[in-house]
């Protein structure tokens, strides 16, 4: 016996106006008592034929409401429909989402509810799919405390009466499958919350592109058509020990690296035309990019994203990006990627609220909102949405290829009270101050990328002390330890700048600014950071920040650079200070790249070149960056001189020494104790003629005898010298 087709009117009239949360009862083709029924609703219709996807006309329908709702029984059993839809003098089709089944099966809605689904990616947000012999988009989104969700966009007028959703059970999420759809619609989601109220339109946090701001809107888009050619560089560092190999870091905010003749963003086919030559050029081995991902606020910088899953329109489409990164590979070139799990804005269209509840935040403000930032903090204690995060890391990974992974603001998601006083925070379940939500959410995150991504690493900016930042996080009886490959090491960039930042007569009661930073140099795989947060705000450049005269702020910071790649520990350099950029970075406007015409300037990038040269030649200079055997001591108590000496060894090669002179005074000869006696070749001398310095060295080498050799140290420099045979 079939079931009344007839609604009562009240169901008619909440459809109609947008308030029914089950349209798929209403609409659509249903078995009745004389066979099929199909009722369907569209606006500005007058006449309205079904028909099969065979194109077999299948009968029309009466016209029962004046706003376009069409009803009647037609030919066969229920099936996918499209109808050919008449008026206002014109014909057009219309496919029936109404009229297909679910695509999300029990399965996904079963891990989903778990927090262990790790292809959410590939589930939720807009996919261009075939369903059921119709190509379409397919949309699903979680909103668990919705009374309604619609997705709406330039295809209905942005009407959320027209694509109600369909509610999948315990899950929360809600999809429609909509025919003859494609790529390169804008759409958003219209979700009325549990108290009956619509909340501003929200961008789908799963969408692959979005609008140029400062539109906000999602695009739908087609499946990957890129096709990659960078197996040979995937494997290779796939089977590396990243720690024992050379890495060097140029940090880039692709928005003003350069800027075309119009002062707009280069396209990402633009960057890699000129950038990736660039990076090759001066021998860095990865560029990281600041957060690339959408966001709404240009001085943000990208660290207050809302689409998490989209690279930002700015540089053109997202496709763009995985060519950007094939190309990098091809070049030998890795990419890092920022990646922000640590708080995301409270744009309207963004996550904040986005069901109506605290879904992706908490409700308490002590726990789920940043005074500093005034952005919203992730619940990490929440399994969708630890999931939600989980899969971004591996996506991107994924469907980008990109190398690693550097992990803003990790501080602030460990401890509860970050930033906030007494009062204004909430201890944990012990009566302290870890977040252990956070600590769990970022040991998952890790192990699952570098599980499903060997070659891929992570790398955290984390300021405190806090214990295994860069240990597994499968050890057994260490909840502390992260899991991170790598932790960028704040405390020594604090206090090499802060002394360099002394005149140099001042630098002998203040020694220890560059040899405190030894006594905890491998506790973690550190990165040691010059990045942009310390040229903004008034910070000035590397350069200004230096002592002294013009010259000397130049000696000065050739001296550094040499004396950090001598340096335990992988390099980081921001962008424009590989050539003395003098004026503090701004996201507004390109580097002044008018500056590598001068000799002081182009010296500096010069000497940046055969420095990353050398550490990726010399094994002794990165083989064990992360290791104590990798590293000795030979002068480290000369602070009448400010002279600092040690040496920097791997198996199998030859040593070097390190040698910085932080005085402008010149020393010769200077004794220097060495392990060997024999000739010592001078690999690196920041003071050199073609850096722009003073030329004073030691014509090439120098001679060791009885374990001391007499060694020439230039003024506010640093000099390499390698041992020979």
């Amino acid at each position: 016996m079939g079931r009344d087709v007839t609604p009562p009117s009240e169901a008619i009239a909440a459809l109609l106006d947008g308030r029914h949360d089950d349209p798929f009862s209403l609409l659509g083709p249903h078995t009745g008592p004389e066979g099929t029924f199909a009722r369907t609703w569209i606006p500005g219709a007058d006449r309205v034929i079904a028909y099969s996807l065979a194109g077999e006309p299948l009968g029309g329908l009466a016209r029962v409401d004046d706003r376009g709702l069409f009803e009647g029984v037609i030919a066969g059993d229920p099936q996918p429909l499209r109808y050919r839809a008449s008026g206002a003098g014109g014909d057009w089709w219309v496919g029936d989402p109404y009229s297909f089944g679910p695509v999300l099966g029990p399965v996904d809605d079963l891990l989903m509810v778990e927090g262990t689904h790790m292809r959410l990616y590939d589930k939720l947000g807009a996919h261009e799919i075939e369903h059921e012999g119709v190509s379409g988009i397919h949309f699903a989104v979680w909103a668990p405390n919705a009374q309604r969700v619609s997705v709406v966009g330039d295809f209905n007028n942005w009407n959320g009466a027209r694509h109600t959703m369909r509610r999948r059970g315990d899950a929360g999420v809600w999809e429609i499958f909509v025919p003859d759809l494609g790529a390169g619609r804008a759409y958003k989601y219209e979700i009325v919350g549990p108290d009956g109220l619509t909340q501003p339109l929200k961008a789908d946090p799963f969408a692959f592109a979005a609008e140029l701001r400062p539109a906000t809107a999602s695009i739908t888009t087609a499946a990957p058509t890129h096709i990659w050619g960078d197996d040979a560089h995937r494997e290779a560092w796939g089977k590396v020990d990243a720690r024992r190999v050379p890495i060097s870091i140029y940090e880039v905010h692709a928005g003003s690296w350069e800027r075309d003749e119009h002062g707009w963003f280069l396209t990402w086919d633009a960057l890699a035309d000129r950038l990736i030559p660039y990076v090759v050029s001066i021998g860095f081995t990865h560029i990281e990019f600041m957060p690339i991902s959408e966001y709404p606020y240009d001085p943000s910088w990208g660290y207050q994203a809302t689409g998490l899953y989209a690279p930002s329109a700015r540089f053109g489409d997202h496709e763009g990006f995985a060519r950007f990164v094939d190309g990098a590979h091809r070049a030998g070139l890795g990419v890092i990627l920022d990646w922000v799990p640590a708080h995301f804005p409270i744009d309207a269209h963004g996550l904040a609220r986005f069901d109506g509840t605290a879904l992706y935040e908490h409700e308490d403000p002590r726990l789920g909102f940043h005074p500093d930032w005034n952005t919203a903090i992730y619940n990490y204690g929440r399994r969708e949405v630890a999931s939600f995060l989980t899969n971004n890391a591996l996506f991107w990974a994924e469907r980008y290829h990109v190398d690693g992974l550097r992990v803003d603001a990790v501080a602030s998601m460990l401890y509860r009270d970050y930033s906030r006083k007494s009062g204004e925070w909430v201890p944990n379940q012990s009566g302290g101050r870890e977040n252990w939500e956070a600590v769990e959410f970022l040991r998952g995150v890790n192990r699952a990328v570098y599980a499903e991504h060997p070659g891929v690493f992570t790398v955290a900016e984390e300021s405190t002390s806090w214990r295994g930042v860069s240990q597994p996080a499968y050890a057994e009886g260490a909840r502390e330890n992260l899991g991170f490959g790598f932790k960028w090491n704040m405390g020594w960039m604090h206090d090499t700048l802060q002394y360099m930042a002394r005149e140099p007569v001042h630098r002998k009661h203040h020694h220890d600014g560059l040899t405190f930073g030894l006594m905890y140099a491998f506790s973690e795989n550190f990165v040691l950071p010059l990045s942009h947060d310390e040229v903004v705000h008034g910070k000035g450049s590397l350069l200004t920040k230096m002592s002294g005269d013009d010259w000397q702020q130049f000696a000065n910071l050739r001296a550094y650079y040499a004396m950090m790649w001598g340096y335990p520990g992988k390099k980081l350099l921001f962008m424009g200070q590989e050539f003395a950029q003098r004026r503090e970075w701004s996201e507004e406007r390109a580097l002044d790249w008018h500056l590598l015409k001068s000799s002081a300037h182009d010296g500096v990038r010069k000497l940046v070149r055969d420095l990353n040269r050398l550490y990726r030649e010399k094994p002794a200079l990165h083989a064990r960056d992360c290791e104590a055997e990798g590293f000795e001591w030979a002068v480290a108590d000369d602070a009448e001189n400010s002279v600092f000496v040690w040496l920097r060894k791997a198996p199998g090669a030859p040593t070097i020494a390190v040698i910085a002179n932080m005085t402008p005074v010149a020393r010769m000869p200077y004794p220097v104790p060495l392990p060997n006696d024999g000739r010592w070749r001078e690999i690196l001398n920041s003071d050199a003629h073609d850096y722009w310095g003073s030329g004073l060295g030691n014509l090439g080498g120098v001679v060791a005898k009885d374990g001391i050799a007499q060694v020439t140290l230039p003024p506010l420099a640093t000099i390499m010298l390698e041992q020979v045979g």
